[in-house]
């Protein structure tokens, strides 16, 4: 496996709780705030003319939308929930 890795750095692991970890919600979470991360990093470089770097984009993300970002996405989160459960009972099963 090691020889994998020097190989190609981005080999994934040859453990199924990698693909385990990977379908979870957490790690759902974890990925969509990394792209907002990421756009705001893109967005925040292109006004200032240079790369801003990640971490001054994460700091400036996270004091300025995070909040509003995961209000955002519980909303959505719930009227999905909702919208299923109206869907069950208008449905129920046979």
């Amino acid at each position: 496996m090691l020889s994998t890795l020097r190989d190609n750095s981005f080999a994934e692991p040859e453990d199924s709780n990698y693909f385990h970890v990977q379908s979870s919600e957490l790690y759902k979470e974890f990925q969509a705030e990394k792209e907002e991360i990421m756009r705001h990093k893109w967005i925040e470089s292109e006004k200032a003319g240079y790369d801003i770097g990640f971490e001054r984009a994460l700091t400036d993300w996270r004091i300025k939308y995070r909040t509003k970002w995961l209000e955002a996405r519980m909303k959505k989160r719930l009227q999905s929930q909702n919208a299923q459960k109206e869907g069950l009972l208008q449905n129920p099963p046979q």
